[in-house]
């Protein structure tokens, strides 16, 4: 280290287990990146990605300033303030005369990675009054907060399994051995993985891939993709035939315990095992155990939420966890308690969840949790009518590759819209129609806090770290980007940011009925700072921002404890076991039973040096184990006449894609998969790595029809598809 260098903490925020850091500074450059030992919840734990963290703050590909459309047609780059005139000028103006379902409002993954993603969208949807949100939770998680929604009366109360403690976990769907978790977040999934084996506990994982994951586990079933549902319920059919189901002392919260035995009665192991490919003993063996064990938990994620029962699926996760007497026990699975959640409220009934409260303009898709689906997102701008979406704000999102049929979105982007805002650091497949780019600054260069995975948490903790270096000259930090879009669309377009930070802060202050007077004590540099600081303040543990900033590796707030009933807020006050749109939609699980599979079916597929689309352009992550190739097993190789590293032609209902064939028997015959968020070959973008190594874009093989109904996730994996030797 030369004698001008200096070290930082810095929360990874590059996936979900939100590793804490130490980047090497020379200057203002990060040099390099490893495991912050002192981090009180990752203990020095680093993937690749985190090591990846100077290349990816340094991508000479990252926008420095904002783009603007000229007159010409092109993008060219622009001053902030030409910027947000533009959008002030055009944005108020076309909800004037169009009203507010004329816009659209995009958010993706990268939003829950920052301070700035958390806080601000809340604030520009109440701006817009818009009910045409898509996000990235219908590709990918939304059936999980349907389900939770249903059953606990909150969308966000979302149990996970306490990794540290549990005698036995069963995996279905999930590979965090690669996506480093999800929906659970857990620094070093892998280490925690070995801790549960070396005490003697039992790893079960169900996916049709022997996955890295599947590789450590005890027992490794390799399930027909889809038919997850299909497999829980015969599990928690045979908990309750056999009498091994025993809620605990979770029984006195419980109601539809009997209306559960009976909606379940026709999912015996033996009716289900052909739809599976799972015979009735493994099923039954698999109950039992978790029956058995002294404690256990069950978490499933993608593979078992992107298909077509997913939300039905995703509830017979917690099913599962409420019959064996885990859900809400140590050692089972948990409701975390982060420090800037809502502090605790008392017991009793509570407004419940509600779904379909309003739908889609086009195809009558009903809401879920106040968002649309993302794959309707084309037709509402493409098809004529009133009502039809004329104006997007896309925000830290790439539609045209993570969503269905990106070659109508792609089109609708150029052709149908009158005006489109990007907050993108990237002129990628979907900022590039955009009229006005935005560009935050690298991470280095702005603080971090994790709203939204510290709810997720395996173990309660909080972790707060500044910016490494100072924002950079002509750079405009992200939470003021997003502040003043906030006032260009509102019509308040002029006054300072902070405008928009002290109408949160006033908001926050009458929703917990607090002194007014609280403001006037909150610390920070700046309105995000402050903001966190009333939250903290307002939370459950009573915390400042002061005691953060004096914790640079983190604050332990302790393990995860019981608090049914105080995260119940269901209309009766207890957990509604048998919900009426779950037992409205069983019928057609059960109709699955007499299905007849497709000869060939494609799983997507994680990739640890990699995140959906987002960071395909760091070349130290590019190449290695991170391509996009057809991974097909070899007896359904042969039969097709593909040799490895052949060039693959894959067909389904929305269209047909190539891509270079990976012979291997890691996947089951019957399977092919391709991993999601490829297809950096458009015109247009300045992406020089990602075009470089562009791969297929999976994802347009979908038309888009194809929905899970209760949550209106797209179903992303168990597509039937057809394979030949491309031409």
């Amino acid at each position: 280290m030369s004698h001008d260098s200096r070290t930082a903490p810095r929360i990874c925020p590059l996936c979900e287990a939100t590793c804490g850091l130490t980047l090497t500074i020379e200057g203002t450059t990060v040099t390099g990146a490893r495991g912050d030992r002192d981090d009180i919840f990752s203990r020095g734990f680093i993937c690749p990605k985190g090591a990846s963290f100077g290349g990816l703050d340094a991508d000479p590909d990252r926008l420095r300033v904002p783009l603007v459309r000229g007159e010409d047609g092109e993008l060219r780059e622009a001053a902030w303030s030409e910027a947000f005139d533009l959008i002030a000028a055009r944005m108020p103006d076309l909800l004037k005369a169009h009203g507010p379902s004329a816009v659209g409002v995009v958010l993706g993954n990268p939003n829950v990675h920052t301070m700035a993603g958390s806080l601000y969208p809340p604030l520009l949807l109440a701006a817009l009054r818009t009910r045409n949100v898509f996000t990235a939770s219908t590709l990918d998680q939304m059936p999980k907060h349907v389900s939770s929604g249903l059953l606990f009366g909150d969308a966000h109360a979302i149990p996970v399994p306490d990794l540290d403690r549990t005698d036995h976990l069963l995996l279905i769907g999930a590979n965090p051995l690669e996506s480093n978790g999800s929906l659970c977040t857990a620094p070093d999934f892998p280490g925690r993985l070995k801790a549960l084996r070396s005490r003697g506990g039992t790893l079960t994982v169900i996916d049709p891939r022997r996955t890295r994951t599947a590789r450590l586990a005890d027992r490794h079933v390799a399930i027909r993709p889809g038919a997850d549902a299909l497999l829980l319920a015969a599990l928690a059919r045979t908990l309750l035939a056999e009498k091994l189901a025993d809620p605990g002392p979770l029984a006195e919260h419980l109601e539809g315990l009997d209306e559960l035995a009976t909606a379940l009665v026709d999912f015996t192991p033996e009716a289900v095992a052909a739809a599976c490919d799972v015979d009735a003993e493994t099923i039954t063996a698999i109950a039992r155990e978790l029956a058995a064990a002294p404690t256990a938990a069950v978490y499933g994620r993608i593979g078992s939420c992107t298909v077509e029962h997913g939300t039905l699926a995703s509830w017979l996760v917690d099913v599962l966890n409420i019959l064996t007497g885990n859900l809400d026990r140590p050692g089972g699975a948990l409701f975390p308690l982060s420090a800037t959640a809502r502090a605790p409220r008392a017991a009793g009934p509570g407004k419940g969840f509600a779904l379909g409260r309003w739908s889609s303009r086009v195809s009558g898709h009903p809401e879920a949790k106040g968002e649309l689906p993302m794959a309707a997102l084309a037709e509402e701008i493409d098809t004529p009518g009133e009502g039809r979406i004329r104006a997007l704000v896309v925000i830290a999102a790439n539609p045209v590759l993570s969503a269905p049929d990106g070659d109508r979105l792609d089109a609708a982007l150029a052709d149908g819209l009158d005006f489109m805002v990007s907050v993108d650091p990237y002129l990628n497949e979907t900022s590039r129609h955009a009229d006005v780019v935005l560009p935050p600054p690298p991470p280095s260069q702005s603080a971090h806090f994790d709203f939204a995975f510290n709810s997720f948490a395996v173990h309660n903790q909080v972790r707060y770290t500044p910016a490494a270096v100072p924002l950079e000259d002509g750079r405009m930090d992200e939470s003021e980007i997003h502040a003043r879009l906030v006032l260009a669309v509102s019509g308040m377009h002029g006054a300072p940011p902070s405008a928009v930070d002290d109408l949160a802060i006033d908001a926050a202050l009458t929703r917990a009925a607090a002194p007014k007077e609280l403001a006037a004590g909150l610390t920070g540099a700046d309105g995000p700072e402050r903001r966190l600081d009333l939250m903290l303040r307002l939370g459950p543990y009573g915390l400042t921002l002061e005691q953060l900033l004096a914790h640079p590796h983190g604050i332990d707030l302790g393990p995860l404890k019981p608090r049914v009933p105080e995260v119940l807020r269901t209309r009766s006050g207890r957990i509604e076991l048998l919900p009426e749109p779950i037992a409205a939609d069983l019928p057609r699980l059960r109709r699955a039973l007499g299905g007849r599979p497709a000869p060939l079916v494609l799983v997507g597929r994680r990739h640890l040096r990699s995140n959906n689309s987002w960071m395909h352009n760091v070349g130290s992550l590019a190449g290695g184990s991170n391509v996009c190739t057809l991974q097909i097993h070899p007896d359904d190789a042969a039969r097709l006449g593909l040799v490895d590293g052949a060039t693959a032609r894959i067909e389904a209902s929305g269209g047909g894609i190539e891509a270079p064939a990976e012979i291997t028997d890691t996947v089951r015959s019957g399977v092919v998969s391709l991993p999601h968020g490829w297809g950096h070959s458009r015109p247009g973008t300045r992406m020089a790595v990602a075009a470089a190594h562009p791969g297929a874009n999976v994802n347009q093989l979908l038309d888009g029809t194809l929905l899970d109904p209760l949550s209106g996730t797209a179903v992303l994996n168990a597509i039937a598809v057809s394979v030949t030797p491309a031409l």
